[in-house]
């Protein structure tokens, strides 16, 4: 792991976000919690918020942080039509959350689709990438606009 020590704790906050693709009619069953494995969306955004903070033991390089908030937010998408996902991570801390924020977004992608599977395998989990980073040395990044 790289040597943080030295570095001064300062809040730093990362958005994730991502989708996932499936029929019209997947989505509606999934939205109107009739997936044959129950209430997919809250699954999934718990899963996200668990993956946040098991980051360390899954990337082994990433340092164990105390993260102080973790948001997983789902959104239909009629458009796409899918399950639009979206994770905030926070801390004050020597390191930033963006592995956190990104690994909560694929989990909880993960999730959907593992509890939505048996309506329809032909699913596709989206681009995941980073949205936004703030804090620390290197200061504030945003991604280019646009949707995943």
């Amino acid at each position: 792991m790289v040597d943080v020590g030295g570095k001064a704790d300062t809040k730093r906050i990362a958005v994730a976000e991502g989708h996932v693709k499936m029929l019209p009619a997947t989505l509606k069953a999934v939205t109107e919690g009739n997936a044959p494995k129950g209430d997919v969306l809250g699954v999934a955004r718990i899963a996200g918020i668990q993956a946040a903070k098991k980051t360390a033991d899954l990337i082994p390089l990433c340092h164990p942080l105390a993260l102080t908030r973790i948001t997983v937010d789902l959104v239909p998408d009629e458009a796409l039509p899918g399950i639009r996902i979206t994770a905030q991570v926070e801390l004050t801390g020597k390191t930033g959350v963006e592995m956190e924020a990104l690994t909560a977004v694929s989990i909880a992608a993960l999730t959907i689709y593992d509890m939505a599977k048996a309506l329809e395998k032909s699913m596709e989990i989206g681009p995941i990438r980073l949205r936004s980073k703030s804090g620390g040395k290197s200061g504030d990044w945003q991604a280019e606009p646009g949707k995943t």
